[in-house]
Parts: structure tokens; sequence; C-alpha cells
């Protein structure tokens, strides 16, 4: 199989995300739905961050196992340093943005109403949750693009082949992640933003399918990876407190655990392939 057409996989097994997307467009979700499709969301989630951290941790493990001291220096800083960047840097992503929407909204003098109005709206709490989750997302499907490529450097190309199948059905799942935070609180996305959600969450696989058939390097796969599960961690968090609101105990354990099977069922693919 050319380059090209491993390309071409890799593009599609992460254009898969735009089947769970349109989801966000739902008109007037009731509460029950609103704290479903919350919880089922948290669920895949936080089966992503197992996922993440898993196949992070694994080059570090080997290394530990072999008394390679160093690989397991550096590879565990790296780590660190990507969970790091990725939880703290959105706590601080948000802080900002909290600010520019509080003084977005805060009058200046006579001509503040009309300022205001004249100012470009400022993104909703939903959206931005949106976006961070797809961000997140994102950087762990730029590290499974590179885990396609590696495999078709290597010439693994059955491998490589099932691992853009077993992504592609992750992604699908990903997608209803996405929206899940807008769908919940009945903002209806337009599908111009709901393409580029999907491509801020899935464009990177067909990116890091390219990157990888010419770069097989795990401390780079280690970096994107720790990036992506810090970023879902703080979204896990967020979304946790909202389902606290909504006082929904029992629907929300239940479609936490739905959205974990989720996950698992669709990782089954790519774990019976070897990654």
């Amino acid at each position: 199989m050319s380059s090209a057409n491993i390309a071409l996989l890799g593009a599609i097994a992460g254009l898969t995300i735009y089947l769970g997307l349109p989801l966000g467009r739902l008109r007037t979700p009731t509460p029950r739905l609103k704290a479903g499709l919350n919880a089922v969301a948290i669920g895949i989630l936080v089966f992503l961050v197992w996922d993440v951290l898993t196949h992070a941790w694994e080059p570090v493990d080997a290394a530990l196992s072999d008394h390679h001291w160093a690989t397991v220096a550096s590879g565990g800083l790296v780590l660190a340093a990507g969970l790091a960047a990725g939880l703290a840097g959105l706590v601080y992503y948000d802080a900002w943005t909290a600010r520019r929407r509080a003084a977005a909204g805060r009058p200046a003098g006579p001509g503040a109403a009309a300022a205001t109005e004249l100012a470009p709206k400022t993104r909703s709490q939903a959206a931005s949750l949106a976006l961070m989750i797809a961000t997140g997302i994102g950087l762990h499907n730029f590290a499974e693009g590179l885990a396609i490529g590696n495999s078709a450097a290597k010439g693994e190309l059955s491998l490589a082949v099932l691992l853009i199948i077993g992504f592609g059905l992750h992604n699908a799942t990903e997608g209803f992640g996405i929206v899940a935070p807008l769908a919940a609180e009945g903002e209806r996305p337009s599908w111009a933003n709901l393409f580029r959600l999907g491509l801020i969450g899935g464009g990177p696989t067909f990116l890091g399918t390219l990157v990888g058939q010419h770069l097989v390097n795990d401390t780079l796969s280690i970096a994107f990876l720790g990036l992506a599960a810090g970023s879902i961690l703080y979204v896990v968090i967020e979304l946790l407190a909202v389902a606290r609101k909504a006082g929904l105990k029992t629907l929300t354990t239940w479609c936490i655990l739905l959205g974990m099977l989720l996950g698992f069922a669709t990782d089954a693919v790519v774990t019976a392939a070897g990654a």
C-alpha cells in the first residue's frame, strides 16, 4: 500500500468524528436528556484519560523493565510536562476567557451600551467547553495518527489498517463527546461550527499519519499523549460540576457507565490489532 493510500485512510479514520457531531443540533432537550448526554460524555472521556495515559506510560514502563534509567527519566519528565501543560494550561486559559467575558459585559460610561452592542460576541461556556474537548481529542488523535504512520513505516500494513478501523470507530464516539456540552445546554451550533470542531478533533489523525510515516519517535508520542490526557482530565472535572448541578444521580451514574463501556467497546478493535 502506498504512502498516499495510508494517509488517505488516516484521514478517513479522523473524519469519522463527524458521525457524532450532528447530535449537537438537537432542539430543546429535556433536563433528563441534558444530564444523560453530559454523563455519557464524562464516561467516554474518563475512558480516554485511562487509554491515553496507558499508551503514554508504555515506553517508560518498558524502559523500567530493561533498567534504561536515562529513558525512564526523559520519558517521565516529558509525560509530566505534557500533563501539566494540558491540565494547568486550560485552567489559565479558562481564567483568561472568563476575564474577557467579564470585561465585555462591564459598563464603562455613557457609551458603554453602544460599545457592548458593537463588540464581538464572546463564546458561551458550553461552546468553550466543546472547543476544549475538541482540542484535547485532537491531541490524542495526533498520537493515534503517529501510531498508524509508524506501523506503516515499519512495513506492518495489516496492523496499520486495523488501527485505522479501530481509531475510526473510536473517533465516531469522540464526536459525541465534543458536542455533548452544547446539547446539554440546548445550544444549537451552526453546521460551520460543527465542521470546525470536527476539523480540530479529527484532522490531527491525518496529520499524525503523515508525520508518523517519516518520524518514529517515542518522546514525541509521549508529549502529545500527556498534553491530551491533561486537557481531557480538565474537561472531565468541568463536566462533573455540571452533572452535580443537575441532581440526577442515578441517571448520571448509569450514563457514565454507558459512556465508559462505549469507549472500551470501540477500543476493542485497536486492542485486537495489537496496539
